[in-house]
């Protein structure tokens, strides 16, 4: 019986090729990078501020979306910066202990954008369901411990996939064909058997992401279900206005990462390219949008902006 020894190689740095086939675009591919990167910088710290600064908005919904808007500028800065690095100056090498670093925080930072969404719908729940109730239960000191609940758990599902890599002997590989580290496309480069790798991130999918999406369809069941039951169609129309924002996040959150899976899953015959463009989508486009879908969907947001811009000004 041969023993395979691991000792021999084990690559500590590796390389992030970016864009793989289309390597000539590079540059022209980082404009939209860098014009997203700072919309979402600007947008979402803009957000924080007003929120923030202005008493008038510190109600769950308003708190709520401040918690969505720093994660949003944690996401962005884990990934982009490194993306236009690769595209700008070919400084694609990374090393193992960053890398793990730069993917615990992508994985744990998206799924706490899951859970503000998963709360955000349970705030509309209460303000549509119980209306009289809505200040009495969702009080300031209730949305702190949920906003440190919602990062426990991301931080605490995430944490142990550090050690499940750290253990492993990267000896096939140290080029990756991508823009950033993620746990399987790092892990598929070891020697080891994945396969402790591969059921622990599919459990911690099921019970964060998924749970979320089944309890957030489960909230707008019981929404529409009020909604529709309303006396008079003007009451209806302004329940339904306060949940348009959230509804668009919710769509442009998951709706690409679906969109991805589907397209790993079934779409064998799609360059590795596409695949790494959509990948990029689900990164860049909700912290670009959110900002800009709430500044446009949520008047007392309009006027504060509006505010602050003219101060500024004068």
């Amino acid at each position: 019986m041969t023993t395979l020894n691991y000792t021999l190689v084990s690559h500590t740095v590796f390389r992030l090729l970016g864009i793989p086939g289309l390597e000539d675009q590079h540059v022209w591919i980082s404009i939209p990078f860098f014009i997203s990167y700072a919309t979402a910088m600007l947008g979402n710290s803009l957000l924080i501020f007003i929120i923030f600064t202005r008493p008038s908005l510190h109600g769950p919904m308003y708190l709520f979306l401040c918690m969505l808007a720093g994660a949003d500028i944690v996401l962005s800065t884990s990934t982009v910066p490194q993306a236009l690095a690769i595209f700008w100056f070919h400084a694609g090498e990374i090393s193992l202990d960053c890398c793990i670093t730069q993917l615990f925080f992508i994985h744990s930072t998206f799924i706490s954008e899951s859970g503000i969404l998963l709360v955000m719908a349970f705030d509309r729940y209460i303000a549509i369901c119980y209306p009289l109730r809505y200040t009495t239960i969702l009080t300031n000191s209730l949305v702190g411990k949920i906003g440190v609940i919602i990062f426990l758990r991301s931080y605490g599902t995430i944490f142990p996939i550090i050690f499940l890599l750290k253990r492993l002997t990267f000896c096939k590989n140290n080029i990756i064909p991508h823009t950033f580290c993620e746990h399987i496309g790092l892990a598929k480069y070891a020697c080891n058997n994945i396969r402790v790798n591969i059921w622990y991130g599919f459990s911690v999918l099921m019970s964060t992401v998924v749970l979320d999406v089944v309890l957030i369809f489960v909230s707008y069941v019981l929404i529409l279900r009020a909604i529709f039951r309303m006396p008079s169609q003007d009451a209806r129309n302004k329940a339904l206005n306060t949940c348009g924002s959230h509804v668009c996040i919710i769509i442009l959150f998951y709706g690409p990462g679906i969109f991805t899976t589907l397209t790993q899953r079934f779409g064998r015959h799609i360059p590795p390219h596409i695949h790494i463009l959509l990948a990029n989508v689900c990164i860049l486009a909700p912290p670009m949008l959110n900002p800009i879908i709430y500044g446009i969907k949520t008047k007392q947001i309009q006027e504060q902006v509006v505010h602050v811009l003219l101060t500024i000004h004068k």
